[in-house]
């Protein structure tokens, strides 16, 4: 063998060098096609020549190796092969590590996307006693009353509890007594009526802005919890109703501000609906509709058996299917899906964006997104960081309109947020936003959904490319109109303030929806009247004005009245009463004072003192402390039960039929005799 051979046949290796970065090449190559073809719906051509790019070039790859094992005896100049062999090892470096950075972000990028719909959700319950019971841990649960939830699909409420119940034995040496509700469960706890109860662990959250549970973290305490992990889809219906629905048609969608503290949204979060945003959107028109819906909103709750009038922020601490179910009945649409974001979530994403600017009408001040400190933000138009946006977005109490002035807060900021989005360029800031919505959100989108987005984002950069300063999307943002209203809360055995919704507002707003979203037909306005003289503003569907008030008759506060008095107030509500003793005046009566009166079954049994007793009969005073609701139309919630001062401190455990009333601290309207019954 000549030496020129013998140094030829000494380098095999290099073609097996070849060979190894072939498999690699082949392997990060089939990695990128892999994810690339995952991205479904996203410029599906280009998505198609890339791949087939990509297969080309693994094609040559094979084809140029195996000519090199191929021609591996033939002689050929040492320095010109090891050239050839060393370029193509280079270029399948080269190709490997293009494969792997495109494979790579896209399998990130897909991860996160994915991350935002949680499979599994954390539910956790608790056994809860008064401060002052004996029982400081599960053994010492003997010979008690222990409420639970009927509602046997219920994972905090039921399915946990049943578990604590047969891990401690309690049904040995207790009484189990089932509930279709919390609220009567918990002021059966606060009455002494049953010793115990399970609930949810955010019960705290769920009952603190309540009036007469402002101190239920102090008054109760917890025997004992325990989680459980669960998949969204064996307890929610909703979960995958629309999972096969295209986002190219009209949909809607629910937003749910969360009440959170925790970095990640993981755990069952729907322990209040303070912020509940319902958004129509057409992607045909990119035409949205929005309005937020007032936590004291007075609405049958959907997941109780009776299907009872209630605020609808109670509905949430029964679970997301409760809430979407609730709104989906009270305004006749199907809601697709919904995404929850908690404070950390929202304070992120707004820093993500680089802040929001936002006209703040007042100084506004509240606790950070740790609740560690105060907040506060100016007066004037002021450029706005996490923290300071979420002051903005949670704050009620210091605005002249309550929670409405809160829903317009949060409102301003979801645009804000979406125009914010349009001009982000840099690669950091989009995985800085995909890291805080995959953490701090939760939906029942799909991933194919999501990336189906993309395609509305293209049509709407292209809209706001074709004019200057051109919104988005028309967002046409509407109103709930309705009454305050102080009326006794059945479970809570209180009265407690509420917001009617007006039903004609409420009919402007479901037919805008529906126009929306293709249901109804649309009517085009072909008049329009304007003055020069005075500013232009925007019509509000929903806002009003409307003739018409829809609030509810309420028994009135009997008590101190005279008979012919008391007769002459149920004459005008169309209420019947009846004596019992004789002359006097009125010192208890069988239904509590603001009380629904088609709630009452029978009459109202009034009780008269002897004709000594020293009460007060004035006929005026007695009415004007009989009226219980305020006709204008545009009433604004204060957003919070314990605003009322006049409603009890403590929750009443009189009941129909009962001797005494709860009804001294109503407050007084004088055109409560008038109100409709709806």
């Amino acid at each position: 063998m000549s030496k020129e051979n013998e140094e030829y046949e000494k380098k095999p290796k290099i073609r097996f060098v070849v060979l190894a970065f072939l498999t690699i090449s082949l392997i990060t190559s089939i990695f990128a096609i892999y994810e690339i073809f995952l991205l479904s719906s996203i410029e599906d051509l280009i998505r198609y020549i890339v791949i087939g790019v990509l297969a080309f070039i693994d094609l040559i790859f094979i084809l140029k190796t195996k000519s090199i094992f191929k021609n591996r005896k033939k002689r050929k100049k040492k320095n010109k092969k090891n050239q050839k062999h060393i370029a193509l090892i280079l270029f399948m470096i080269l190709y490997s590590i293009l494969c792997g950075v495109v494979g790579g972000v896209v399998f990130y990028v897909y991860g996160r996307l994915n991350s935002i719909n949680k499979v599994y959700v954390t539910y956790s319950s608790s056994l809860v006693v008064m401060k002052d019971n004996e029982a400081k841990e599960i053994g010492d649960v003997k010979d008690y009353t222990i409420g639970i939830l009927s509602d046997k699909k219920s994972p905090e409420g039921y399915i946990i509890p049943q578990e604590i119940i047969k891990e401690n034995k309690l049904n040995d040496d207790n009484e189990v007594k089932s509930y279709d509700d919390y609220s009567s469960m918990l002021a059966d706890l606060y009455a002494g009526e049953i010793e115990a109860m399970f609930t949810s662990s955010s019960y705290v959250s769920m009952f603190s802005g309540v009036t007469g549970y402002e101190e239920i973290a102090s008054d109760t305490r917890v025997v004992i919890s325990k989680d459980k992990k669960m998949r969204k889809s064996d307890t929610s219906e909703n979960e995958t109703a629309s999972s096969g629905k295209s986002i190219t048609e009209p949909f809607t969608i629910l937003l749910m501000g969360i009440d959170s503290t925790d970095e990640v949204l993981n755990k069952n979060a729907v322990a209040n609906g303070d912020t509940l945003i319902l958004i129509t959107f057409n992607p045909k028109t990119l035409n949205a509709t929005m309005i937020s819906i007032p936590r004291d909103s007075y609405v049958p709750i959907a997941c109780w058996p009776d299907k009872s009038e209630n605020k609808i922020t109670h509905a949430a601490g029964y679970g997301t299917d409760c809430m979407m179910n609730t709104i989906e009945e009270y305004f006749d649409v199907d809601i697709d899906y919904y995404a929850k974001i908690n404070f950390k979530g929202l304070v992120k994403l707004v820093d993500a964006v680089g802040g929001i600017d936002v006209e703040v009408p007042k100084e506004l001040c509240t606790d950070d997104s740790s609740r560690g400190g105060q907040v506060c933000i100016q007066e004037g138009l002021q450029h706005l960081n996490g923290e300071q946006a979420l002051v903005f977005a949670r704050n009620r109490k210091q605005l002249a309109e309550g929670d409405f002035g809160r829903a317009k807060h949060q409102q301003e900021i979801v645009m804000e947020l979406i125009n914010k989005m349009k001009g982000i360029t840099e690669v950091s800031k989009f995985m800085e936003i995909l890291d805080t919505v995959s953490n701090s959100l939760d939906t029942n989108l799909t991933t194919k959904q999501i990336l189906s987005f993309y395609n509305i984002g293209k049509d709407i950069i292209k809209k706001s490319l074709a004019a200057d300063d051109a919104d988005l999307v028309n967002i046409q943002q509407l109103y709930l109109a309705g009454n305050g209203q102080m009326i006794y809360d059945e479970r809570m055995r209180m009265v407690l303030w509420n917001y009617v919704p007006n039903k004609d507002s409420k009919k402007d707003v479901i037919k805008a929806m529906k126009e929306n979203l293709e249901l109804a037909e649309h009517e085009e306005i072909h008049e329009f009247n304007f003055s020069i003289n005075e500013p232009y503003e925007k019509v509000v569907i929903g806002a009003g004005p409307y003739k018409t008030s829809y609030t509810y008759k309420l028994v009135p506060d009997f008590t101190g009245d005279s008979e012919s008095t008391a007769r002459a107030s149920a004459s005008r509500l169309g209420i019947r009463v009846s004596f019992k003793g004789s002359g006097g005046h009125v010192v208890s009566q069988s239904y509590p004072a603001n009380k629904r009166v088609d709630k009452i079954s029978g009459s109202v049994i009034l009780t008269l003192s002897s004709s000594g007793a020293s009460t007060n009969s004035n006929s005026s005073s007695s009415t004007n402390k009989n009226t219980t609701t305020d006709t204008k139309d545009k009433t604004k919630p204060n957003g919070s039960d314990t605003d009322n001062s006049s409603t009890n401190t403590k929750p009443d455990s009189s009941k129909p039929g009962d001797n005494g009333s709860n009804g001294d601290n109503s407050p007084s309207d004088s055109d409560s005799a008038d109100a409709n019954t709806e």
